[in-house]
């Protein structure tokens, strides 16, 4: 790909801080991962929102959980790492979400049963979370808009004037070009890996036959201030309303142990530099680092929080 060319580029207002800077509401799943061998606590929202307030950010992570041994453990959870639990629902009839994971021969199966307390996270209690606590962004997920939910995301934002931070996630069979396009109406940015991009052209029918083309015609089609593309062990870049591309070469890793939730990792520090007025290539290159990090440890959330101390520290956080 011939696109790793880094542009110094002037950043549009857009991209300077805006006011609640530390305030994010992540909206939308959140998932017991199940396996064989063990049950873990996961979701990109609760992710994303893990990952911010360790860095010092105030998240706010809104979705909905069974009154049951999970929804306990997710409340236990979020106040033991400080999380605001204003957004936090409890469902008395559904289940909290479960993601049932298979190992088999050819690799990992994983399986989503319908009808779980997060599909039906209630509107008129996400809108007056989001008025209460006013963020400078919001972060949601294609995966997230199944049953109730869909109308909760609409109040919210609705609601709120912030930027709006849309991490694609196209899982199979859970795909739906209406969803993906209502998302991107309502993105500032849109966070997708390479091989997303491609089903999103195919998807949308995005005119152009490099990656650099389609993501600039996503971004002119849906008014988006840029499009973030991760492409794994090679980096990353990113491209502005202004057509200018800026990008991070990846670096070697000594050892990779857990990949499940370095894209969420990349996510939270993006999302934390735009924040904080950091420059898009600063943005990429920590985004990426800490993504880095995260596939040397088991799981996509570390349990401690001696993890984040050496970026707190590197990014005088």
């Amino acid at each position: 790909m011939n696109i790793l060319n880094v542009a110094a580029v002037m950043h549009r207002s857009a991209d300077a801080p805006q006011p609640h800077a530390q305030s994010v509401v992540a909206f939308g799943e959140t998932l017991v991962d199940q396996s064989p061998d063990h049950s873990v606590l996961g979701g990109a929202p609760f992710n994303v929102a893990c990952h911010l307030g360790a860095l010092g950010a105030h998240p706010v992570l809104m979705t909905r959980a069974g009154k049951d041994a999970p929804g306990e453990q997710l409340q236990q959870t979020m106040s033991e790492r400080g999380l605001d639990k204003r957004g936090l629902q409890r469902d008395p009839a559904r289940p909290t979400g479960r993601l049932k994971l298979t190992e088999t021969a050819t690799g990992r199966l994983s399986g989503l049963p319908s009808d779980q307390a997060y599909e039906h996270i209630h509107a008129g209690l996400a809108r007056m979370v989001g008025l209460l606590v006013h963020p400078a962004m919001v972060y949601f997920g294609t995966l997230s808009q199944r049953g109730e939910s869909r109308r909760a995301l609409r109040e919210l934002l609705g609601a709120v004037d912030s930027r709006v931070f849309l991490d694609v996630n196209l899982t199979d069979p859970w795909v739906d070009a209406d969803t993906l396009r209502r998302s991107l109406q309502q993105a500032s940015v849109a966070k997708l890996n390479e091989a997303e991009l491609t089903r999103v052209g195919n998807f949308l029918s995005l005119e152009g036959a490099t990656p650099e083309a389609r993501a600039r015609e996503l971004v002119t089609r849906f008014g988006l201030e840029r499009v973030v593309i991760t492409f794994g062990a090679s980096g990353a870049w990113t491209l502005d309303a202004a057509g200018s591309i800026v990008s991070v070469a990846g670096k070697p890793l000594p050892q990779i142990v857990d990949t499940s939730g370095a894209g969420d990792g990349f996510a939270a520090v993006f999302i934390l530099g735009t924040l904080r007025g950091w420059p898009p290539a600063e943005r990429l290159a920590r985004a990426d680092a800490f993504a880095r990090a995260l596939c040397q440890i088991r799981g996509a959330v570390p349990a401690s929080q001696d993890f984040y101390t050496p970026f707190i520290r590197d990014w005088q956080l």
